[in-house]
């Protein structure tokens, strides 16, 4: 039975936020992450399985995920080049870039071991980075974890999101080469023009913004001032064909920097989001084909085993490098598993690029990221106490 097409909005955007209201009652007390809920909600809801949601809906999906990603980008922007990275310091930086390049390099390595296509590699590649922030961050908070290693993981995971988001926006340019027959010239010029002229926009919208915060008025910023300026940065990037993550992140990096009563406006956003967040994975579960699913089981164990790898190994090698305490090396790959949102979201910008590697890479990464999110913070918790900084 397929749901009538003349259900009112407004009813289906009330049924969505309780829905997410739910997932997140539900996780507190079950333990399960809110994304993987709302995830599998999503799902069952979907034209696949109880074929719940109206046609309609299916429109608004492209829409809600640049608004959630626009969001996003901007308070990865805060974390990547804000105080926090001032604070993290030297080893963390190393260490992030390490494990970010190695979970890309070896799972592009894998795919093509296993004979996959190398745009479907490179695209596969450009998101095994992205991980879960808040996810550790509950477990470290939730267990009180103190010590060298719970202190190196806060700091990697506050801005390893970004570092992915700039990998991502390069491979997604040369995917893009092997993928179309223009001139090496051109595709350059192109890429060049996507992801040097999304920073530069968000820098240029980044300036006002950031002088304009907290002056206006006396007091906090409003939320459309804050609102206002990350929406207009997102579709002035998609007009011009920018990267517009990229462009985000660029206008909060420029804003955190620059602005004095910074700490506002990204706590603005960071409420913002909300609404916006819960309508993106719901509508993740309800686009996914479920009859994919058996096809891609070699594809997604293999993406699964070697980002594994690659974080593992690239944190410890990384460790290495910046001169860490053992306990950090042995221990911090682990702590990066999860994965949640921004990985979806990379992997629908590759939907739209590419529908039809798309179509297959988007089931793949919602498989593998509720697995991540099941996982990962149970991994987190056994390294953590390992490493003897949980309290007893």
């Amino acid at each position: 039975m397929h749901v009538s097409e003349h259900i009112p909005l407004i009813l289906i955007f009330g049924a969505m936020l309780l829905t997410g209201w739910f997932a997140h009652v539900a996780g507190e007390k079950t333990g399960i992450p809110r994304v993987t809920l709302l995830l599998i909600i999503g799902v069952l809801a979907g034209p696949d399985i109880l074929d719940l949601v109206p046609d309609q809906v299916s429109s608004w999906f492209d829409q809600v995920t640049h608004l959630a990603l626009a969001m996003v980008g901007f308070l990865l922007g805060e974390r990547f080049m804000g105080r926090e990275l001032k604070r993290s310091g030297r080893k963390v930086l190393i260490i992030s870039v390490g494990e970010v390049l190695a979970a890309a390099g070896i799972v592009f390595l894998a795919t093509q071991l296993i004979g996959l296509d190398p745009v479907m590699g490179l695209l596969l590649a450009a998101m095994a980075p992205a991980s879960a922030p808040a996810a550790t961050l509950d477990v470290i908070e939730e267990k009180g974890a103190r010590g060298p290693l719970s202190r190196t993981v806060l700091g990697v995971v506050a801005i390893d999101d970004a570092w992915g988001v700039i990998l991502f926006s390069l491979l997604l340019v040369v995917a893009q080469a092997l993928s179309t027959d223009a001139a090496p010239l051109g595709w350059m010029v192109s890429a060049l023009w996507e992801v040097l002229g999304g920073i530069a926009l968000g820098v240029i919208l980044g300036i006002p913004m950031a002088w304009m915060t907290g002056r206006l008025r006396d007091g906090e910023p409003t939320l459309l001032e804050a609102s206002g300026f990350v929406l207009l940065c997102g579709g002035l990037a998609l007009w011009l064909n920018l990267s517009y993550m990229l462009a985000c992140m660029a206008l909060g990096a420029t804003v955190a920097n620059r602005a004095k009563h910074y700490k506002r406006p990204f706590s603005d956003i960071e409420g913002a989001k909300e609404p916006f967040l819960v309508m993106f994975f719901l509508l993740a579960g309800f686009k996914m084909d479920v009859d994919m699913l058996p096809s891609l089981g070699v594809i997604g164990l293999v993406y699964i085993a070697s980002r594994t790898i690659g974080l593992v190994g690239g944190g410890a090698l990384a460790s290495s490098v910046a001169g860490a305490e053992e306990v950090v090396r042995r221990n911090v790959g682990w702590c990066l598993l999860s994965q949640a949102g921004v990985a979806l979201g990379l992997a629908l910008l590759v939907e739209e690029r590419f529908p039809e590697i798309g179509s297959k890479i988007l089931p793949l990464v919602i498989g593998s990221t509720i697995i991540f999110e099941l996982l990962g913070p149970v991994v987190v918790r056994w390294r953590l106490k390992k490493a003897g900084e949980i309290p007893t």
